[in-house]
């Protein structure tokens, strides 16, 4: 393990973390009326659970064969765990109508006892011409679009009133005002927004919304993709401090490979490939990516707790994510949690939930 000299002197010390993760799950595998992909991806969330994972998140995806619908996903693994928090990452507000939006995660709230965690984002303007057509056209900017619709949906879930009844409505007299149902009255407390560098960190701190950090960043620069992330979330938590009393929240998302195993070794080795050429194509005049990733600690166990030791943004945050590889075989993502809560996760200060 990492000596506390070998830390950079500019990391926070290190304090008690939620622990995460973070999965693509399948609705693929569809036989008659069942899903191997979705019922693969309750057994995940299961696993989690009894390892004391404090959270467990989910992509939201469309058009693609990855969960389009998460919220009614999480409102069946809740039934299916006890203590684990279950959250999205992250739903593309393009996508919401943010009245129904905020209806349906009120509802998901109230039947996952207060469990769920809503992440949110703007979605993906480079393929606007894709998705226009099959979800109708915005007008103006995404940016603009996506503000307007979370100002919306954070008004509809704090129980604003949203219009006033009049002679046709039946089940009010009229005058009187109509808000969103359910309310679910602490949701609003547990929104997050992701953001992909510091000017998006920011624009989440000065709404008093959460902060999710993924592996990656939108716009690379000369400091290291880690101390780039730090800076995010050092602006975001002065941002949101300057608008509200209530304690910042930060999460970082980390790809971890432990290999304890021949099994572990063959299936991860494409993943270490992939992860070399991104990390020499940094450096590469002419190679750069349009994006910047994190590196991925792989190896003993031993080597990725020294490696997320010196991870200053992690230590400056307030949970580390997991991120979980796509197109994976179950048993493989099993061993990866359980070597992250019970090999890795505790020698970095974290005690699992329960």
């Amino acid at each position: 393990m990492t000596s506390p000299a070998s830390v950079p002197a500019s990391a926070p010390t290190p304090s008690p973390f939620r622990l995460g993760f973070l999965a693509f799950v399948e609705h693929g595998g569809v036989a008659g009326a069942t899903s191997q992909g979705l019922q693969d991806g309750i057994d995940l969330f299961r696993h989690a659970d009894e390892l004391g994972f404090d959270t467990g998140w989910v992509r939201h995806r469309h058009l693609e064969k990855y969960i389009s619908s998460p919220l009614t996903f999480l409102s069946v693994v809740a039934q299916h765990t006890e203590g684990i928090r279950l959250g999205t990452s992250v739903t593309p507000l393009r996508f919401e109508n943010p009245v129904r939006l905020a209806e349906e995660a009120a509802t998901a709230d109230l039947l996952t006892g207060g469990r769920l965690e809503v992440g949110l984002s703007s979605g993906y303007a480079q393929s606007e011409g894709i998705f226009g057509p099959v979800y109708g056209a915005i007008t103006g900017s995404l940016r603009e679009e996506a503000d307007a619709r979370l100002a919306s949906f954070r008004s509809a879930l704090r129980g604003d009133t949203l219009a006033i009844a009049d002679a046709s409505f039946p089940a009010f007299p009229a005058g009187t005002p109509l808000t969103a149902q359910p309310l679910s009255p602490t949701l609003s407390d547990r929104l997050y927004y992701g953001a992909g560098a510091t000017p998006s960190a920011v624009r989440t701190g000065q709404q008093g919304l959460r902060l999710q950090l993924s592996t990656l960043n939108t716009e690379p620069s000369e400091l290291s993709f880690e101390e780039a992330q730090l800076e995010s979330i050092t602006a975001y938590r002065a941002a949101h401090a300057a608008v509200t009393e209530r304690p910042s929240y930060a999460l970082v998302g980390r790809q971890v490979l432990p290999i304890l195993g021949r099994d572990d070794a063959d299936e991860f080795a494409w993943l270490i490939e992939r992860d070399e050429e991104r990390q020499r194509a940094h450096g590469t005049p002419g190679a750069a990516l349009p994006f910047q990733f994190g590196k991925v600690p792989s190896g003993d166990p031993d080597d990725i707790i020294e490696a997320l030791l010196a991870d200053v943004a992690f230590r400056g945050s307030d949970e580390l994510v997991i991120a979980l590889p796509f197109d994976h075989p179950p048993a493989g993502l099993h061993r990866i949690l359980t070597a992250v809560a019970e090999r890795i996760a505790p020698a970095l200060g974290w005690t699992p939930r329960r």
